[in-house]
């Protein structure tokens, strides 16, 4: 792929943007993990919604993994895992962690560690029986790498949307990025289910077939390369693209991409650093096979690219698909959005990204993704981590912690009737299904009243079903009135969760369907039924109690089915012994 020397680099273009089309929600960071010894990254295994899993890099030969319980916002004292007699300081000690996607079932977890000063591998540990500590006596070594040098160590590894484990590594000043037959300055892809080395219990893992270097000249892992020092990497949840911050030399920062699914890939190092042709060996500068990143910027604004998430959340409106990095010197932290061919919508966010108060974050280490897709950063310097949310307060009826507007805009709400309330929030309840020829004919003809179900024998204008109070979950008031019945009909209060199209029903139209439930059974008196009455269970317990529990937001239609049994009131069709009322579509709010 050519480059493309005409991409925006200077800072001045990175704080530039187009208007988006969807309004944003106007973010800041909260400060949720204090007293850290270096953190690394943070991670959470799928479908943990309630903790994310803090890496210190560690110090002193030993290094840690922490919890922090996101209801309460504190650190477990205990540490899940403590690995001692690792090579840890400067760009070595704990770099990585990955939960295995069945972790839930197998406990298994996965770290990238400098085991040496000359070595870096990736270890697997499984979880003891209590789910907040780990089994440290369970390691087992999956992959190792000789690296020589003490810097340029990559360390990030996650399993893709594939179920492998990809691992970046760095290429250790050592000048091996083009070098196929060498793991460093790679990404690779093994499969941990797997093992095809039996007879060295130091090697565990298999190679995936679809691998691009299988049976061809190059080492059977790599499935990236031309990597200078892959830092942080992350996939895109939503489609599996994958996003590489590739930490510069002494003139570029750059981040790559690579389409879902798409190996092979050489970013170029070390012939190219971002756009610049650097004169060193080992590729060709701007050579077709070559493929550009996405955006780059200089060394003025920076001196280390720190390669971040697609926000995939639902806390921040019109920010889902905005892909966030940062640099580690400056802390300056930008977005942008994926386009073919580089990134629209380049804008700098460290301002907006400031803590607030006294707060400020240091040196940005890494960003992080919790299980729900809302995005964390770490201080490097100040051993903090911070939680990007919306500024200021919002608006949530429904308790989730996440502004009404966003849920709406998200899907995750519905608002049927445009009100800008979630429908759980809030209830309706509206008439429907009118026996007075506005929905349809009545079966003889028998149009009743307006509003009312069709005519009965006792020329009532038809039975009118009305209420009062609120369709409400949390207190539930609503009760049902149906006047015009024949004076002593036997009655019968019907609930359905799918309205229907009008059909006949004896003498009337029913409109009530899907899943029906017989609420109350009673005799009008003076032809009225009130439903509840007193001494009856609410509208929602009784349902719940028949096994049709009410959720926020549903639907339900109420219709009373009464009897009449006059045997000369309207004989088509033959033998009609019962006649509805109209109907109510009752939304049901918390």
């Amino acid at each position: 792929m050519i480059r493309l020397l005409a991409r925006i680099v200077a800072l001045t273009a990175l704080c530039a943007s187009a208007p988006l089309a969807v309004a944003q929600t106007a973010m800041t960071t909260r400060r949720v993990a204090s007293g850290l010894q270096l953190p690394v990254f943070v991670t959470a295994p799928r479908g943990d919604t309630s903790r994310l899993f803090i890496v210190e890099q560690g110090a002193n030969s030993t290094a840690r993994i922490k919890i922090l319980d996101l209801a309460t916002e504190t650190v477990l004292p205990t540490p899940f895992l403590t690995i001692s007699g690792i090579s840890a300081g400067a760009e070595r000690g704990l770099l990585g962690l990955a939960f295995h996607p069945d972790y839930a079932s197998n406990g298994y977890f996965y770290v990238y560690v400098s085991d040496s000063d000359v070595s870096n591998s990736v270890w697997r540990y499984t979880v003891s029986g209590n789910p907040n500590i780990a089994d440290a006596g369970s390691l087992r070594r999956v992959i190792g790498m000789p690296d020589p040098w003490l810097n340029h160590n990559g360390g990030w590894i996650a399993f893709g949307p594939d179920g492998y484990l990809y691992v970046a590594t760095g290429e250790s000043g050592s000048g091996v990025a083009q070098d196929l037959n060498n793991l460093l300055g790679k990404m690779l892809r093994i499969d941990v289910d797997g093992d095809a080395f039996p007879n060295d219990p130091n090697t565990n893992y298999a190679i995936p077939p679809t691998n691009p270097f299988v049976g061809t000249n190059g080492a059977d892992e790599i499935w990236l390369y031309g990597l200078r020092n892959p830092w942080r990497a992350a996939f895109d949840r939503a489609n599996g693209d994958l996003y590489i911050g590739d930490v510069g030399q002494s003139a570029e920062e750059e981040i790559d991409f690579q389409p879902a699914s798409v190996g092979g890939l050489n970013f170029g190092w070390q012939c190219m650093e971002g756009d610049n042709c650097t004169g060193m060996t080992g590729c060709t500068c701007n050579a077709p096979n070559l493929t550009d990143p996405i955006t780059t910027y200089s060394h003025g604004s920076g001196c280390a690219v720190m390669g971040g998430y697609v926000y995939r959340g639902a806390a921040l409106c019109g920010l889902q698909g905005t892909y966030f990095f940062a640099d580690y010197c400056s802390a300056r932290i930008w977005s942008c959005t994926h386009v073919a061919g580089g990134v629209t919508h380049l804008v700098e966010r460290t301002a907006e990204l400031h803590p607030p108060g006294s707060l400020s974050i240091g040196l940005v280490s890494s960003f992080g993704e919790d299980a729900a897709g809302e995005l964390y950063i770490c201080d490097h310097s100040d051993g903090e981590v911070y939680r990007i949310v919306a500024a200021g307060p919002i608006t949530d009826c429904n308790a989730n912690g996440i502004d009404d507007a966003c849920d709406i805009a998200n899907g995750t709400s519905l608002d049927a009737d445009g009100d800008g309330i979630p429908d759980e929030c809030a209830s309706s309840v509206t008439r429907t299904c009118p026996g007075d020829g506005t929905a349809g004919a009545c079966p003889c003809g028998n149009n009743g009243a307006t509003g009312h179900g069709c005519q009965n024998s006792a020329s009532t204008g038809g039975a009118l079903l009305t209420h009062i109070g609120k369709a409400e979950l949390s207190h539930d008031t609503l009760v049902l009135t149906c006047v015009g019945e024949l004076p002593s009909a036997l009655s019968i209060c019907l609930q359905g969760d799918v309205e229907i199209a009008p059909h006949n029903f004896g003498d009337g139209l029913r409109c009530a369907g899907g899943v029906m439930k017989r609420l109350y059974v009673k005799h009008a008196v003076g032809g009225v039924v009130v439903m509840p009455a007193a001494g009856d269970r609410a509208i929602s317990a009784r349902s719940a109690t028949l096994g049709s529990p009410i959720l926020p937001g549903t639907i339900r239609v109420y219709q009373v089915y009464y009897r009449d049994p006059s045997g000369t009131f309207c004989p088509n069709p033959p033998g009609a012994t019962f006649n509805a009322s109209g109907g109510l579509r009752a939304r049901w709010g918390l």
